[in-house]
């Protein structure tokens, strides 16, 4: 019998996010996902919460830059991914100092570190122009 992996998602919500959660809780793993209280009520994000909710997806309640909500929630699982947006990269770091503080992950997926592809054309003309 396969032990599944519990898994954290960190921008959830987001772009990419969605699509993981779904992903994880579809291929059988206690998925949670760390949501602001803001997220849960915010209408935009209803139907992805309500899909979220009917996938047994786990909501904890949180917030990158609340370091003790941040290790409280690690605490709970096995892997995190971050699927934080371009602006929220640097803050990563908040992550696995919460990490370290937990002690108890096997395995973290950070968001991607390069360039943002759908303006990369924009940073090119930025660097040609000035």
């Amino acid at each position: 019998m396969d032990v599944k992996s519990k898994i954290l998602i960190i921008g959830g919500t987001g772009n990419i996010g969605k699509y993981l959660v779904e992903a994880s809780a579809k291929a059988g793993h206690p998925t949670f996902a760390l949501v602001r209280e803001s997220t849960i009520s915010d209408p935009k994000r209803a139907a992805i919460i309500e899909s979220f909710k009917s996938l047994g997806v786990i909501f904890l309640h949180g917030d990158l830059h609340n370091h003790q909500q941040l290790v409280n929630a690690i605490k709970q699982v096995d892997i995190v991914i971050s699927a934080v947006g371009g602006d929220l990269v640097a803050h990563q770091v908040k992550i696995i100092e919460a990490i370290k503080e937990a002690g108890n992950i096997k395995r973290f997926l950070p968001s991607e570190f390069g360039v943002d592809v759908d303006r990369a054309n924009a940073y090119l003309t930025d660097l040609l122009v000035t």
